[in-house]
């Protein structure tokens, strides 16, 4: 599996895409942060001024998700010049769809940490640690899966998922969904050690010692990177963007919704698909 087209992994540079000793370390979320579905990508201004897009995931044979063409050229650099790492909520074959600009990541965080990928195959050593810290500071996830089940309204439910046998999320229609049912929910969970988050259509339920910083940190303590850079736009993202020594969020999403701040971070005034591109110069310029 790998997170870069077969047509850049072999181009000149791309030998630096594992990263070495010593360099930045880049770990950035990737829905709404770096790559954007159509819904997703703000674009307001006219339709004769909008930004060229590269498409960089397909599904279903239809195209799913994009950068723009600056940041598509943003991104090869930020794979040639540190050791970028995608950290993603997304599973090992979620992730496996998106085909980034740029020399393949040598290492990849799926499910929100549940998994660090080394050349595309998920390290079986950190996986096993994930499941112990899980089992024991958490309730199951049977019985936060039942639990959601049975309280969610079928009039607004269109999808319930199990991610890897880590986490669970629903996908609900939006204009539906009570208010108060995610509070309660999120209260509930509280409780068990799980934490909430609402992004788009989906309700993410994620167990609290299941986090992106803790892989990151472990990648960072593999590569000896000096520095760790990130950048998310979600709930889910907060503990990475605090573990970083510099980071970024983009002018939209739930963090932006919140208003949630933190040392080193820098707050994008730009939403939708121009975030991204923002995103990227921040990293370049940090690293210059």
């Amino acid at each position: 599996m790998s997170g870069t087209s077969s047509s850049t992994a072999g181009a000149p540079g791309a030998s630096r895409a594992g990263g070495a000793s010593g360099e930045v370390l880049v770990a950035s979320d990737l829905d709404r942060t770096l790559i954007y579905s159509a819904a997703a990508l703000g674009l307001t201004m006219p339709d004769a001024e909008a930004p060229r897009l590269l498409c960089v995931e397909v599904y279903e044979s239809k195209p799913l998700s994009y950068v723009t063409e600056t940041a598509a050229g943003l991104l090869d650099e930020v794979g040639r010049s540190t050791v970028f790492v995608p950290t993603t909520t997304r599973t090992r074959e979620q992730y496996g769809r998106i085909h980034l600009p740029g020399p393949a990541p040598k290492f990849a965080i799926c499910a929100n940490g549940g998994h660090i990928l080394v050349d595309g195959v998920s390290d079986p050593g950190w996986r096993a640690d994930v499941d112990r810290r899980l089992a024991a500071e958490c309730a199951s996830l049977d019985e936060v899966r039942t639990h959601m089940v049975r309280t969610a309204d079928p009039a607004w439910l269109l999808k319930e998922r199990v991610a890897e046998d880590l986490f669970a999320y629903l996908v609900v229609e939006r204009t539906l969904l009570p208010e108060e049912w995610v509070k309660e929910l999120a209260v509930w969970a509280e409780g068990r050690g799980w934490t909430v988050s609402l992004q788009g259509r989906k309700i993410y339920v994620v167990p609290k010692p299941l986090t992106k910083s803790a892989a990151v940190r472990e990648v960072a303590r593999r590569v000896d990177a000096p520095e760790i850079l990130a950048a998310g736009d979600s709930l889910l993202d907060a503990d990475l963007l605090l573990a970083a020594d510099r980071s970024w969020r983009p002018g939209h999403g739930e963090l932006a919704d919140t208003g949630w701040t933190a040392p080193g971070l820098t707050v994008l005034p730009e939403r939708g698909v121009a975030a991204g591109e923002g995103i990227l110069r921040g990293f370049l310029a940090a690293v210059a």
